[in-house]
């Protein structure tokens, strides 16, 4: 059955709160939008609102509108939002009931797991639809600890992090996936959070519903099952949070359990402090790229923008900025794509030169 789906972000589409939303507007991989609801952005078209591209998917003020404005009747349900607390208001738990007594499926990427709250189970089997937690970890006793063997991984692992939570490297890392997909190279990519398990990566797990040592297991199993199963040319990544950042660690568990070859850094040069964390002050591109570098060992070798509250005239001269100060290439991939990157990663690891001069990857 096609999967129609309807994106739920109410008052924080195109916010960092939103960004599951975002980043199924952007991508929707494996189901079809046909509306989002926010009533404070009501009647626009999302992609507009989003990139300033048009793509014919209506923000609608509540559920009704959104079921009527959908071209196709939808047959998911998708809480879209990801705020700091991770739990349900008294809302948005009426409009999940509504949703499944309109038959709806239920994608929740909370840490509330409701398939353990017996209400919600128990209208779910009465209106006959399925929910499901994304952020729900498989059985304790299948949990793995690390075991070296990612020192083994001989495919370049490259990882995107950055420099606050919610300023794009999910997206970063699925923009340089897909291309260096349609430059001939056989790829791998590891979601560690909700939005790419939503969009139907074939690997990788919410990092955050993890106690710490098993996270670190955790992704060297998937990065490992990857390699064995894909043989890919290069693995990608997709980065959580900050190392610096004060509150989340998964950066951390990234670098122990993924021991990326090398990293791309994503950066939001207009943030002046951290997103759910307005009394922390943003670290500096050069701060954080120290840290990463001492801590995981590995190097830096790009930076990618998020262009929030940037004109294009800004964006420009910042590009220009940071690649005369920090000597490494930089770009928006939003903007102007990933090609800058993939063009870094081919010259820095010789495999990716090597199926290239092959005539296998251009």
């Amino acid at each position: 059955m096609k999967k129609y789906a309807i994106v739920y972000c109410e008052n924080q589409f195109g916010s960092m709160d939103g960004k599951t939303a975002n980043g199924l507007i952007r991508n929707s991989g494996m189901y079809e939008i046909t509306a989002v609801i926010d009533s404070s952005k009501a009647g626009q078209d999302s992609g507009e609102f989003l990139d300033q591209k048009r793509n014919g998917i209506p923000i609608c003020r509540d559920l009704q509108e959104a079921i009527a404005s959908s071209k196709e009747k939808p047959n998911y349900f998708i809480l879209g939002i990801a705020p700091a607390d991770a739990f349900l208001k008294k809302e948005e738990r009426q409009v999940i009931i509504n949703a499944m007594e309109a038959g709806m499926n239920i994608i929740n990427p909370l840490q509330e797991f409701l398939t353990e709250d017996e209400e919600m189970m128990r209208i779910a089997q009465q209106y006959g639809v399925e929910i499901r937690d994304i952020r729900k970890p498989r059985p304790k006793k299948e949990w793995t600890l690390f075991t070296g063997r990612i020192l083994q991984v001989r495919t370049p692992i490259i990882a995107v992090l950055g420099t606050d939570g919610a300023c794009g490297k999910r997206t970063t890392a699925m923009m340089i996936d897909k291309r260096l997909q349609e430059r001939g190279y056989r790829t791998a990519f590891i979601a560690t959070g909700q939005t790419g398990l939503i969009q139907g990566a074939s690997y990788g797990f919410a990092m955050d519903a993890f106690p710490l040592q098993y996270m670190i297991g955790e992704l060297e199993r998937e990065i490992v099952r990857a390699n064995e199963i894909e043989k890919p040319d290069i693995i990608i990544v997709e980065g959580q949070g900050a190392l610096s950042h004060p509150a989340y660690v998964s950066s951390c568990g990234i670098l122990k359990g993924a021991r990326p070859k090398a990293v791309i850094l994503q950066h939001p040069p207009k943030r002046k402090v951290l997103g759910d964390f307005p009394f922390m002050t943003m670290p500096t591109v050069q701060s954080e790229i120290d840290l990463i570098e001492h801590f995981g060992q590995t190097k830096v070798i790009a930076i990618t923008l998020n262009h929030e509250g940037m004109s294009d005239d800004e964006l420009q001269k910042t590009i220009v900025e940071y690649e005369q100060k920090f000597r490494m290439p930089v770009t928006d991939v939003l903007k102007m794509g990933p090609d800058k990157v993939i063009n870094r990663l081919i010259e820095y690891f010789p495999s990716l030169q090597n199926k290239r001069k092959s005539g296998v990857a251009v």
